[in-house]
């Protein structure tokens, strides 16, 4: 671990707006705030809105200055990368925004029933060669709606076309209400108000994969509580390339 990552450590253990929970941790204590994040830390009762898988927090720290009415909370395993929108947010005063670094494997000991309006996938890792990774798979929607309104609203904003059409798949296989999609977000017309909430924040990524000539799909549709949910059984093509500047190393073409 280099000397910046453990300044940035050092850093968190300091901030107010930073909870560090991983799974470690969570084995041997209880998370005291799970139900009270509205009176013990935001101090209001705006609607929570979740990003799984934040990053650097850049995503999340441009939401709550977008949407001061309402609460968001980036999470993230990776510390040293969310220490920068951390920082940024306190340096900022952004009161209606903080960061959760655990597992997103066990979100759901951190919140609790109706706890959450909306959950944001950005970017996400595609995991082409584990269904039960991806953030949009049917086991991550079963934890989502432990803490989720009932009929809550799930964005994903991906330059994935495998995780973009296994989650179309998965959306029309458990007949869930779609609000919005798109496979080209930034070809649709700059006055339409129902792409405008994704299209008016770009992370730096994102940015080099346009120029790089990817698409940026998105997708907005609601959870409903009730109803049994399954997975797609259907051979997707992979992606050629797992991240920015990175091939895949798998041979295979398809994938379920």
């Amino acid at each position: 671990m280099s000397k910046g990552k453990l300044a940035k450590f050092a850093d968190m253990d300091t901030y107010a707006n930073v909870f560090q929970y991983p799974f470690s941790v969570m084995e041997q204590v209880v998370f005291d705030m799970r139900g009270h994040w509205h009176e013990q830390y935001f101090k209001n009762q705006n609607p929570i809105v979740l990003e799984l898988g934040c990053g650097k927090g850049e995503y999340t720290v441009e939401l709550a200055k977008r949407y001061p009415q309402m609460n968001f909370i980036g999470v993230d395993i990776k510390g040293a990368r969310m220490w920068t929108g951390a920082t940024q947010a306190l340096k900022e005063g952004l009161g209606n925004v903080a960061f959760l670094r655990t597992n997103i494997e066990i979100i759901d000991r951190f919140f609790a029933e109706d706890e959450v309006n909306e959950i944001w996938l950005t970017f996400s890792d595609p995991q082409m060669k584990n269904p039960r990774k991806r953030l949009t798979s049917t086991y991550f929607m079963e934890r989502y709606r432990r803490f989720l309104i009932d009929g809550g609203i799930i964005h994903l904003k991906t330059d994935s076309n495998f995780l973009f059409t296994y989650t179309s798949y998965m959306v029309e296989k458990n007949q869930l209400p779609v609000i919005v999609k798109t496979e080209n977000l930034y070809a649709e017309p700059s006055g339409n108000t129902q792409f405008s909430e994704a299209a008016a924040i770009q992370t730096y990524y994102e940015s080099m994969w346009i120029a790089r000539g990817l698409n940026i799909r998105y997708m907005k549709f609601r959870l409903p509580r009730t109803g049994m949910l399954e997975e797609p059984d259907v051979e997707i093509e992979l992606d050629d390339y797992r991240s920015y500047h990175r091939t895949k190393r798998s041979s295979l073409t398809t994938a379920k």
